[in-house]
This record gives structure tokens, C-alpha cells and sequence, in this order.
């Protein structure tokens, strides 16, 4: 006997949406199938420690798939708990009582950590939809006698009748659509490629039967699931492989098990070259696998790291979060915020394990990944202190790379700021001007030469207490003696004809001219009022096509330098300084590593000065 009945009103809502728009890829449906599977053999196997007779000793708990591409038939089937009449009208024609969710409440405390539960079986199973024309469940619940079959065609209704099944457990037969992206599924290869995505690392095994042979689909272990005391190094390369696809071994990873208000696994790696694409933040391919209760959610879980982490490979795999869960909710959900903030000081962590520890291969990760991992310093404040520390720089002493905390270390008495120069390039800042006044007091200075170091700089206002000071910039001051005073005023007096007339020359290039004591070996330099743009900066931003109106800077000349002390003989005497001004102006410019902004009439005034008695 048929017994017809119609879905409730909020299943034939739920029908409607998820074949029309609730999943972005169809291929889904078999990932649900498989996990509802999976959680009917975990109830099963709980179930009987307390009654062995459901479960005898000589079976194996398992999942079978056969993909029938004459036909255009396919099944899933397990040998789980199984379900009644009654569990089948309740579990499939209503949302109200899913299978999961009411076993879930029925069993409490600790022997809830006893059940892997994977899914919510009535939401889930309705997925099946989406490529079916028809759904038939075959199941008999384990313990019981009889057999049931529900049947639908996903529109107003579903049947139950009566039907044999000569062992427990449930088969799922679909008949599947005559459209291209459904009928695909009658075929092995896209099976083995769903499963082999999604389901690979489900705890029991799976299989497919063709007409040659049954092959098991799913033999590698979750990893980041077992213990890390039994785990061999060799193992968690070859793991860095799978997640990564990328070659090499990994620099350094992180396995972790945490326990409590949520529970969670993480095996997070920190590759030791730069993944390709991986230094631009727009990059797609980026971010964690996210698992459910280890079926395979999304590949580029960006929500799980910041975007400056987005080099970190490896999984993280909670136990609550549902299946179907989307982008949006991974947004505004707050155990993904807690999961990203354990992967982030994981991360950070592992990384200061290695720079301790292990200082060279920390500076080859630094070469490589270093910038990306300087943009943490935007729009960030959790973080800082722990950047901070692994923050590696060049610097004037020499060719290793030091760390704040060894740059404040080896300050010398006097100093009482950091100091650096930002560049294009290492060429560009060693050979700079700027560096003079520092280099004679015996002052360090840290050189910084990627795009990203100038926003970096906007965040990065002390380490121990000690303030950054950009050596560009015109407020440099170093404590001077009485004799040293007395000089510096007696040179502003004499060279204030001088910088007049260079001020009146150069008024369209430069906002001030005058006499500094910072310089030793070059004759002038150019240098930013605080607050102003400097060149690198001015640079960065025309390349992004966002021209800002050029600031004016302060040209500062040394009245030890021959040649300026030549130009104050000239000033005085009232003679007209030619090209000299064009050519100063430009020297200036080229020593901090700007563009001339017009060669030609430089050669040209060089040309003029070198011909000049």
C-alpha cells in the first residue's frame, strides 16, 4: 500500500530554492549525500556500545556509490542506523525534525563528544533536487524488520510504501536530469572527482562500484585530526603537498587541537618560498581549507586569515559550523572570528619560533615573504607587538639583516631614537646623503626599500619606547656642544647671501634654502618639512595614477663643501651664479634617487659648469 502525502509548506519553499538558487555548483548535492552517510554509520556505531547487536563484529561501516551512465542512475548507499516509516516522513517531509538534530538532542554531555555527527540530513538531503528528477530512499532502520521506500519527484508530494531491504541501513537511488550538468553525474570520473575533493578525508570509507571493479575512494587520514606525538616529519611535508600544490618543503608549521566552548583542528604551514601570485592581495588563490567535521567546505577560505597571512597554507576543521554554511555567514559569524584570530597568532607564533631559532632560514622566508607580511601594519592593532619582533631590516651596518629588538640593543650611548630612510631600492638609500650626519655620530640606520614600507611607517611610531625619526626629514637635530652652536650660527650669518639668491633661483623647485651641519661629504641635499610628502612617496602615488600637487621641499646646502663655499664667493661679489643653482638642484635630486625632471637641461647646465673657469 502507497501512502501519498504532501511536503509541509516550508520543505516545498526549501525545494524551490535549493534547486534554483541555494548552491552555486550542483556538484554538492553528492557531498551532502556522502556526509548524511557518514553521520547515519556514526550513529550506528554509537548506538551499539550500548547494543552490540546492531552492529555484529564482522562488519565494515561503509559507503557505496554506483554511477550507472546507460541509465543515467545514481546510488548511495550505507549500511548505517537506517530509518522507519515514521523516521522517513519526519526526517523527509518536514524541516521542523531533522534526523541529526533530534538524535543530537537525545543523547547529552560527555557522550556527545563520542558522535561525529557531519550534517544536518534534512536540509542536506534536499540538494539531491538539484540534478534529480527523481528521488527514491531505500531504508531499514537497524533492529527492525521491515523495509520502507520514499519517493518523490521534488515537486508537492512524496510516498512511503512498504518495500523488503535485506539489511539495515539506506539507499539513495537518483535518476538523474536530462540536462548536460546533471547527466555528467552518471559517469565514474566525476564521481571520483566530487568525492576526491569534498569527502576525501571522511573518517569511513568509501566506495565506488563499476563493472570492472569496487575501488575505494577516500584512504588518506585527516592528519590535522590525529595526534601530533605520532605524526613523523616526513608525514607533514607530504601533507604540505596536498594542501598547498605547491613544491618544496614547507618552512615551518602548526598542529593544534582546541577543546572547549568550541572545538576545533587546525594544521596551518608556512611556506618557505612565496607561493606564485602571492604578492599581490588581489590574488584569488589564497587562504585555508575550511572542513566541517572533515568534509571539505571551501578551498580559499579567506575569512579564516587576514589578507596579509594569505601566504599560510593548511586546514582548519571545526565542529560547529553547518555544512551549508556560505560566504556571508563565514563574515559575520563569530566562531570564524575566532578561528581567524587562533590561525593569526598561530601563525605569528610559528613564525617567531623561527626567527629565534633558526635565523637564517627566517631571513631567506623574510626575502621572500617579507613585504606581504609588512602589510599587517595597516588597519591592524591586535597584532603590532608581535610584528614588530619579526620585522628584519638592511641597514648601515652592514650586509645582515638586524631586528628591532637587536638594532635597540646595540644603540649607542646618545642616541635616543630609531632612524631610517625610505628608497626604491638599496642602491638608492645607501649612497644618500641623508645618512651622513648618522653615520659620523655612529647612529644605525635601518634601510627601507618596499613599496609597502612607506604605509607601513604611518603605524610603526615606536619599539621599547624608542621613536622611528626619518632621516630625510628636516627636523633631524643631534645634540650639538656651545662650540658646535656658535659655529652652525656663524654660518648661517655668512652663507645668508648665498642661500638668497640659490632661494631666488630655485623658488619654483624648492620652499627654502639654508645652511645644515648634518652634511660631511656632499655639498647639498633635499629635505621634507614634518608632515610633507617625500619623493618615494610622491612616486608611489603617481604610479597608481593618483597625482598629488608636488610639495615643495627644502634644499639644504653644507658650508664645509667647496663648492658651496666657491658659490658664497661668487654671492658676495655680486656675480651671477650661471648654472650652478640647475646643477645643485639636480645633484640633490639624483642622490636621493628622484627623476631629473628635465635631463637635457641638466647635461646642459653640467656642460656649462665644467666649461667654466
Amino acid at each position: 500500500m502507497s501512502d501519498k502525502m504532501e511536503f509541509q509548506t516550508e520543505v516545498r519553499e526549501l525545494l524551490h530554492l535549493m534547486i534554483h538558487s541555494l548552491y552555486s555548483n550542483k556538484e554538492i548535492f553528492l557531498r551532502e549525500l556522502v556526509s548524511n552517510a557518514a553521520d547515519a554509520l556514526d550513529k550506528l556505531r554509537f548506538l551499539s556500545i550500548s547494543n552490540p547487536s546492531l552492529l555484529p563484529a564482522s562488519s565494515e561501516l561503509r559507503i557505496d556509490i554506483r554511477a550507472n551512465d546507460e541509465t543515467k542512475v545514481l546510488t548511495i548507499e550505507d549500511n548505517g542506523i537506517g530509518m522507519n516509516r515514521e523516521d522517513l516522513i519526519q526526517n523527509l517531509g518536514t524541516i521542523a525534525r531533522s534526523g541529526t538534530k533530534s538524535f543530537m538532542q537525545s543523547i547529552t554531555g560527555e557522550a556527545k563528544r563520542d558522535v561525529n555527527l557531519i550534517g544536518q540530513f534534512g536540509v542536506g538531503f534536499y540538494s539531491a533536487f538539484m540534478v534529480a528528477s527523481k528521488v527514491e530512499v531505500h531504508s531499514r532502520k537497524a533492529g527492525e524488520e521491515q523495509g520502507y521506500q520514499w519517493t518523490s519527484e521534488g515537486t508537492g508530494e512524496f510516498s512511503v510504501d512498504e518495500l523488503p531491504k535485506e539489511k539495515n541501513g539506506t539507499k539513495i537511488t537518483i535518476y538523474l536530469k536530462d540536462e548536460d550538468d546533471c547527466k555528467n553525474f552518471s559517469q565514474d570520473w566525476q564521481i571520483r572527482s566530487v568525492v576526491s575533493k569534498y569527502s576525501e578525508f571522511v573518517t569511513h570509507p568509501i566506495y565506488i562500484q563499476s563493472k570492472e571493479k569496487t575501488e575505494r575512494l577516500n584512504e588518506k587520514p585527516a592528519l590535522w585530526r590525529q595526534s601530533a606525538k605520532g605524526i613523523e616529519e616526513k608525514q607533514y611535508k607530504e601533507f604540505y603537498g596536498l594542501v598547498s600544490h605547491e613544491g618544496g618543503d614547507p618552512l615551518a608549521w602548526s598542529h593544534n587541537h582546541v577543546e572547549g566552548a568550541q572545538e576545533f583542528w587546525s594544521l596551518l604551514y608556512i611556506p618557505s618560498k612565496a607561493p606564485f601570485g602571492v604578492r599581490y592581495a588581489s590574488e584569488q588563490n589564497r587562504g585555508l581549507k575550511l572542513y566541517v567535521k572533515r568534509v571539505f567546505i571551501m578551498d580559499d577560505c579567506k575569512e579564516l586569515l587576514p589578507t596579509w597571512l594569505r601566504f599560510a597554507r593548511g586546514v582548519i576543521d571545526t565542529e560547529d559550523l553547518p555544512l551549508n554554511v556560505s560566504r556571508e555567514i563565514l563574515q559575520s559569524n563569530k566562531i570564524v572570528a575566532n578561528l581567524k584570530k587562533h590561525a593569526t597568532k598561530k601563525i605569528l607564533d610559528t613564525l617567531q619560533s623561527v626567527a629565534t631559532d633558526r635565523k637564517e632560514d627566517y631571513e631567506k622566508f623574510w626575502v621572500e615573504l617579507g613585504a606581504v607580511l609588512k602589510e599587517g601594519f595597516y588597519m591592524n592593532w591586535e597584532f603590532l607587538d608581535e610584528l614588530k619582533n619579526l620585522l628584519r631590516f638592511k641597514s648601515t651596518k652592514g650586509s645582515d639583516f638586524v631586528g628591532l629588538e637587536e638594532y635597540v640593543a646595540r644603540m649607542p650611548e646618545g642616541q635616543k631614537e630609531i632612524y631610517y630612510i625610505i628608497g626604491e631600492s638599496l642602491s638608492a638609500v645607501q649612497g644618500s646623503p641623508h645618512l651622513e650626519a648618522c653615520k659620523a655620530k655612529g647612529y644605525e640606520v635601518l634601510f627601507l626599500t618596499d613599496t609597502v614600507d612607506e604605509f607601513m611607517m604611518q603605524s610603526l611610531q615606536e619599539f621599547k619606547e624608542k621613536k622611528f625619526h626619518d632621516v630625510a626629514l628636516g627636523d633631524l637635530e643631534f645634540e650639538k656642544t656651545k662650540e658646535e652652536e656658535n659655529a652652525e650660527k656663524e654660518s648661517k650669518k655668512t652663507f645668508e647671501k648665498l642661500c638668497e639668491v640659490l632661494q631666488k633661483v630655485l623658488s619654483e623647485e624648492v620652499s627654502e634654502v639654508r645652511i645644515t651641519s648634518r652634511l660631511k661629504d656632499s655639498p647639498c641635499m633635499l629635505v621634507r618639512a614634518a608632515g610633507g610628502m617625500g619623493a618615494h612617496m610622491e612616486k608611489l602615488m603617481a604610479m597608481q595614477g593618483m597625482e598629488m600637487p608636488k610639495a615643495k621641499r627644502i634644499l639644504e646646502i653644507n658650508p664645509e663643501h667647496e663648492i658651496c663655499k666657491n658659490l658664497l664667493q661668487k654671492a658676495q661679489s655680486g656675480d651671477d651664479l650661471g648654472s650652478y643653482p640647475t646643477v645643485l638642484y639636480g645633484q640633490a635630486l639624483l642622490a636621493e634617487g628622484s627623476v631629473l625632471p628635465d635631463p637635457s637641461a641638466f647635461v646642459s647646465a653640467m656642460n656649462k659648469v665644467l666649461l667654466s673657469k
